[in-house]
């Protein structure tokens, strides 16, 4: 069990997060943070992301969504199981609670919340992302949603502390547009880039410290 590895993260998450100076490792060349791209945003939208933690088979693992390929900005891209802010959610532990039921099946009352990692902001959706860390004793059998997740991966989360699990790639965004040395996680041969891999080095930073 990993018992004293979840007291420890709860502990960091409790006093001061590593925050933005973490987010760094993965930001695009000349991407600034969110808090300095925030100031002059409008009209943006609240939303949260699940990060699941579990013991399985002795080892912390938690879970990433592929989405399934269509026509918008976050086609086939990795991320944690999330999203929008619905008017009838009372907050938005509640909205990551209710977006992981639908999207991978856990029950909404299942997971107990540890705390949060800083929030991000997504220009190109003009979304500001609260991540949320829950853990559950017991992963129960995890339910794809057709229409929102292609594919459920699951990990390790010591994978983010290997030396080599930051890399760099050309991300297409269509149109003729890419753009040149983004940065990455390599988690299961999958890219995770962006906001769900500037959550992953908020981890990695607490992680280190546990």
């Amino acid at each position: 069990m990993h018992f004293s590895k979840i007291q420890g993260i709860q502990s960091i998450l409790e006093t001061e997060l590593p925050g933005e100076e973490s987010h760094s490792l993965l930001l695009p060349v000349n991407r600034p943070y969110s808090s300095e791209i925030r100031k002059n945003a409008e009209g943006f939208r609240k939303s949260a992301v699940a990060i699941i933690l579990y013991e399985q088979q002795n080892r912390l693992e938690s879970i990433l969504i592929q989405r399934p390929k269509y026509d918008g900005t976050h086609s086939n891209q990795i991320a944690f199981p999330g999203g929008k802010m619905d008017g009838s959610d009372p907050d938005l532990e509640f909205t990551a609670r209710r977006e992981c039921m639908e999207e991978v099946g856990i029950p909404i009352e299942t997971p107990r919340l540890i705390g949060r990692l800083t929030d991000i902001y997504i220009p190109v959706s003009k979304f500001i992302v609260a991540p949320h860390i829950f853990h559950v004793e017991r992963l129960p059998k995890l339910i794809p949603d057709a229409r929102e997740v292609d594919s459920i991966i699951q990990f390790d989360i010591e994978e983010v502390l290997r030396e080599d699990v930051i890399q760099s790639t050309t991300i297409d965004f269509g149109q003729g547009f890419h753009q040149k040395n983004v940065p990455y996680f390599s988690i299961r041969d999958k890219v995770v880039w962006g906001a769900t891999g500037m959550m992953l080095s908020e981890l990695r930073a607490i992680l280190q410290k546990v």
